[in-house]
C-alpha cells in the first residue's frame, strides 16, 4: 500500500533515542523530509542523520520544556521547508528507579510532568500555529502503557503519559479539525496516539536483560514477547499517512502484544489459604 508521504515534512521530537530513530529511519524509506530533534545529543541526532541515506533531513538542537526554544525549532523548520506535515511527539523521560509516591519528590513529579506534558504542550502549540496557516496537518504523540494501565514505582510518568493518550489526545482532535477542516480534497487534520510497552531500547536493555523481568512484563500479553522499535515506527507511519488513515482520529492505539495490565504479584507472593 502506498502511504503517499513522499516529500511530507515529518517533525520527530526525541529522534535520537531508540523509538525515535527508528521512526526516523521509517519515514525515510517513505521519502519523507524529516526535522530531526535533540534535547542536547546532537553527536547522536547527526549520526542519525547521516546514517539516513538520500533522505532530505536536519537537525534541531533545543530544550522543549522552554517556550522560547520551542518556537524557535519549528521556526527553523518552516524557514528549512516552508511546511510542517506531521508532529511525532515522541520525546520525554523519565526517572529509571522504581520510586512509590510516598516517597516522590515535588521536584521529580515537576521534572517529570516537564518533561513528557510539558514538552508535548509546547510541541503541539507551535505545531497547531503552523497547521493554522497551511490549513492542513496531523500529529502523532507517543505516550505509554503505563498511562492505560498505570505503572507501580512511576506515578509521575504513568499521570503524564496518561494525560497524552486520553484528555489531550481526545480534545485536539475535535479542535484541529476547527483549523484544517475536511474538504472534497482533503480528509481534515487528525491527532492520535500510540502507547508502546516495553520495547527493546539502550535505556531498558538493562532490565530486559533479566529473565524474571522478561516473564513479569510478557505474562499479560496474548503475544508474550517484547517491542522492537519498528513495531512502534510502523504504527506511527500509518497513522500519520492522511492515504492509509484517513478516517482515524483521537484514537489511542496500544502496541503491547495484546496486553491487559501488569502482573502485579508473583505467585510465591501469594498465600492460597487466605486468597
Amino acid at each position: 500500500m502506498n502511504a503517499e508521504l513522499d516529500g511530507k515534512v515529518i517533525f520527530i521530537t526525541g529522534a535520537s533515542g531508540g523509538i525515535g530513530a527508528e521512526i526516523a529511519r521509517k519515514f525515510a524509506g517513505e521519502g519523507a523530509k524529516l526535522v530531526l530533534h535533540c534535547r542536547k545529543n546532537r553527536t547522536k541526532a547527526e549520526t542519525l542523520r547521516r546514517a539516513l541515506g538520500g533522505a532530505e533531513s536536519f537537525v534541531v538542537e533545543g530544550d522543549l520544556t522552554k517556550e522560547a526554544q520551542a518556537g524557535r525549532l519549528f521556526a527553523a523548520a518552516i524557514r528549512r521547508f516552508g511546511r510542517v506535515d506531521t508532529l511525532v511527539a515522541n520525546a520525554g523521560s523519565w526517572e529509571s528507579r522504581d520510586v512509590p509516591l510516598h516517597e516522590m519528590t515535588l521536584k521529580q513529579w515537576r521534572a517529570t510532568f516537564d518533561a513528557v506534558l510539558t514538552s508535548a504542550f509546547l510541541s503541539l502549540r507551535s505545531f497547531l500555529r503552523v497547521v493554522t496557516r497551511q490549513k492542513r496537518g496531523n500529529a502523532v504523540l507517543v505516550a505509554s502503557t503505563a498511562g492505560v494501565f498505570g505503572e507501580a514505582g512511576h506515578a509521575d510518568y504513568a499521570s503524564a503519559k496518561s494525560a497524552m493518550a486520553f484528555g489531550l489526545t481526545r480534545t485536539l482532535k475535535n479542535e484541529i479539525t476547527r483549523i484544517a477542516p475536511h474538504t472534497a480534497g482533503y480528509c481534515g487534520g487528525r491527532i492520535n496516539c500510540v502507547c508502546p510497552g516495553w520495547t527493546v531500547v539502550p535505556r531498558t536493555a538493562g532490565k530486559l536483560a533479566a529473565a524474571a523481568v522478561v516473564r513479569k512484563v510478557t505474562a499479560t500479553m496474548a503475544l508474550p514477547q517484547i517491542a522492537r522499535p519498528g513495531d512502534i515506527a510502523n504504527a506511527v507511519v500509518f497513522l500519520s499517512s492522511d492515504a492509509l488513515a484517513r478516517h482515524i482520529t483521537g484514537q489511542t492505539m496500544v502496541v503491547a502484544g495484546g496486553m491487559e495490565g501488569r502482573l502485579l504479584w508473583h505467585p510465591e507472593e501469594i498465600d492460597p489459604r487466605i486468597a
